[in-house]
């Protein structure tokens, strides 16, 4: 008897194991080009995540701007990822990637990401998530490299 309650252990230790590991290691999400992130690999940097969608003026204006600002920081402790307000598929991600060349990671909807951020109601919307991976800011609106890198810069200096 005791070998059986030995053997039970075993497996329920065994079980919790594995699901501990398969929690520890799944990506919170993953980019268009296949690349799997976890929020705890991004801790220590900012992350810049802009929600948009094709038929968003404002949002197909400021593309540019942020281009722009992936540009500006590169090599820095700042990432910025795009999100498709829309849930495209990954062809469709990618041929709106193409026809408005964007130039920086676009998070894809499928399987739904795990964010720490609120769906916006309204478009277009930036949020700025700290080193710490807590939301820091919230933007609405139309965003400016320079204002963008200027306020994230703000925010490192208070640090």
């Amino acid at each position: 008897m005791p070998q059986k309650a030995l053997i039970l252990v075993l497996a329920v230790l065994a079980m919790l194991t594995g699901f501990s590991s398969y929690i520890w290691l799944k990506p919170d999400f993953y980019t268009l080009d296949g690349e799997a992130h976890q929020w705890r690999e991004l801790r220590g940097q900012y992350v810049v995540i802009n929600y948009f969608a094709e038929w968003c003026a404002p949002c197909l204006r400021e593309m540019p701007e942020l281009n722009r600002f992936n540009e500006l920081v590169n090599n820095q402790q700042i990432q910025l990822f795009g999100v498709s307000f829309d849930q495209l598929e990954q062809s469709e991600l990618a041929s709106l990637k193409d026809k408005y060349a964007i130039a920086f990671p676009l998070i894809q909807t499928e399987p739904t990401p795990s964010l720490p951020l609120q769906r916006p109601q309204s478009l277009p919307a930036t949020y700025i998530i700290g080193p710490d991976g807590k939301l820091i800011k919230q933007l609405m609106g139309e965003q400016h490299a320079d204002t963008l890198l200027a306020l994230i810069q703000a925010l490192q200096s208070r640090s």
